[in-house]
């Protein structure tokens, strides 16, 4: 009896689970979350091109354009 009452109190949790990840609160958070996952991903890629560039200048001579800095984002 008691494994059947377990077995029940664990499928209600995971029912419960399932629903508040599929309503809007979940794909807002899922959505949210895919974004700031991309927007560091871009982040982290142009921040490797700017060292990339600067090893590839030293090692050709060249000298590095003064330019403003970049603008921040805004999330």
């Amino acid at each position: 009896m008691a494994a059947g009452v377990a077995i029940g109190v664990l499928a209600v949790r995971k029912v419960s689970a399932a629903k508040s990840a599929l309503g809007p609160a979940g794909l807002n958070r899922a959505v949210g979350s895919a974004s700031d996952n991309i927007a560091g991903f871009a982040d982290a890629f142009r921040s490797g091109m700017r060292e990339r560039e600067a090893d590839l200048r030293s090692a050709l001579g060249v000298e590095q354009p003064v330019l403003p800095a970049p603008a921040a984002t805004h999330r």
